[in-house]
């Protein structure tokens, strides 16, 4: 959808993108986060209906999401498959890389902030790729988008992998057999039969298009986050497994692959537009992402810290796959970490086929069956993929280290700075931006090597 003509466009003759050129955006973010947005352009605002309703970024039929659901989808945007990850993490990094969660957390709160005044400066700005451009035209929404969708294709096979792992674990030695008698059979057996039957139960909630409704499924997934890490407790303290691991204190060679987790773990910058732009009140976004944040860094904190206490650096890439077999304990946190997946899914996958949507509903095709065909595609390709490439741990540290960084760290950094202006930006928060995008590109550079070094070698 390109940015309407009464919007100001991403790199004006005169240098703009800064803050004197957008109307009500004098101040920079520090001083600023409880802004009033503007109203929307009448003519600008008429233009996108379609887009919008292609997209799902716009208020939902019923007139937005409440301030409640949009914490809901917020959560479950955030608290998802990283949970399981997240004592994989520490015991990579070590019991001091847990400073380094905290910054992460820090860090993607406030780049999240940035996003939002970055938001204000256009009615026309509905998702990601618009920042992009608003910032630097057509160049900056192409890098936007590749990164953007980039990141959430893969988390959804993640979330598949997940899936197949853990029903595995549930239910060993599971077949299932295809074909005429007498004829030639074809055996689909263990994790590939569960990826691909997981697939077809989440198939029906990626045609949801209103985040209102979507939010009572997230609902859910918040739900499951909270029962997992009880029940891993449960295993420690009622089921003997204990916390006789001592774990190291710092382990600087695993530190890349730590920053990749505890990064993914944060990754919902790609809808946190989509998010914002589904609520009544956008205002109060700010609050929404303090609110998730904190709420999910005490989870993820207090699951690190059970699971790399109960088993040390031997706890697997998902803390589920350690739990002992045959448990009570071990039975719910798995069938509650199945939960996770088929309510976030969905998440992930509406605005890569929202944006598919837009191109091809612009041409005049039947809406609704063209959105379900396309949403099937994507589906359908996620499951090749997870099929080809079933190593979580690697598969999510490598997210989390090239496109998480790029996505939830780098890019909210350029644009806001690209937009307002460094000028009008005062020193501390120049610093403090700098400071991030150092930060940044070291986890991109040294996680990224990393990571494709573990995916070769398992190979």
């Amino acid at each position: 959808m390109a940015i309407s003509e009464a919007a100001p466009r991403g790199a004006p003759a005169d240098g703009g993108g800064s803050a004197s050129s957008l109307p009500g955006l004098e101040h920079p973010l520090l001083h600023a986060y409880d802004y009033e947005p503007r109203k929307e352009d009448p003519d600008a605002a008429a233009a996108g209906d379609d887009d919008r309703e292609a997209q799902s970024f716009g208020p939902d039929p019923g007139g937005g999401a409440s301030f409640v659901r949009t914490c809901f989808n917020g959560l479950n945007a955030l608290s998802g498959v990283g949970l399981l990850s997240i004592p994989y993490a520490l015991s990579e990094g070590g019991w001091l890389s847990l400073a380094l969660l905290l910054v992460v957390a820090a860090v993607c709160c406030y780049t999240g902030l940035l996003l939002q005044r970055c938001m204000a400066a256009s009615p026309a700005v509905r998702g990601y790729p618009e920042i992009g451009e608003l910032a630097f035209g057509r160049g900056g929404r192409l890098v936007a988008s590749a990164f953007l969708y980039a990141e959430l294709y893969l988390v959804a096979i993640g979330f598949l992998i997940l899936e197949g792992d853990n029903l595995d674990k549930l239910f060993p030695g599971t077949s299932l057999s295809l074909g005429p008698r007498g004829g030639a059979v074809v055996t689909v057996s263990g994790r590939q039969l569960f990826v691909v039957l997981v697939a077809l139960v989440i198939l029906p909630t990626t045609w949801l298009r209103s985040l209102g409704v979507l939010a009572y499924v997230s609902a859910s997934g918040v739900l499951a986050s909270a029962v997992v890490v009880v029940c891993v407790l449960w295993a420690a303290v009622a089921d003997g497994v204990g916390f006789t691991a001592r774990g190291r204190m710092l382990n600087v060679s695993g530190l890349p692959t730590a920053l990749g987790l505890y990064t993914f773990c944060y990754c919902g910058h790609a809808i946190f537009p989509t998010l914002c732009n589904s609520m009544k009140e956008k205002k109060k976004f700010s609050r929404v992402l303090v609110i998730c944040f904190a709420a999910c860094t005490l989870n993820y904190g207090s699951m690190a810290i059970l699971g790399y206490l109960m088993y040390g650096d031997d706890v697997k890439s998902q803390v589920t796959l350690n739990l002992p077999e045959g448990k009570l304990s071990s039975k719910l946190a798995i069938y509650t970490t199945l939960v996770n997946p088929f309510s976030k899914y969905a998440l992930m996958v509406t605005p890569l086929a929202a944006a598919v949507e837009e191109r091809l509903l612009a041409a005049g095709n039947k809406r609704r069956s063209v959105s379900i065909l396309i949403r099937t595609l994507i589906v359908a390709s996620t499951v090749v993929v997870a099929l080809a490439v079933p190593f979580f741990g690697h598969l999510m540290a490598l997210v989390g280290s090239l496109l998480s960084v790029m996505a939830s760290m780098l890019l909210p950094c350029v644009f806001y700075l690209k937009i307002f202006g460094v000028a009008r930006c005062g020193r501390a928060e120049v610093a403090l931006i700098a400071a991030i995008i150092a930060l940044g590109s070291l986890v991109a550079a040294t996680g990224t090597y990393s990571s494709l070094k573990k995916i070769v070698h398992e190979f």
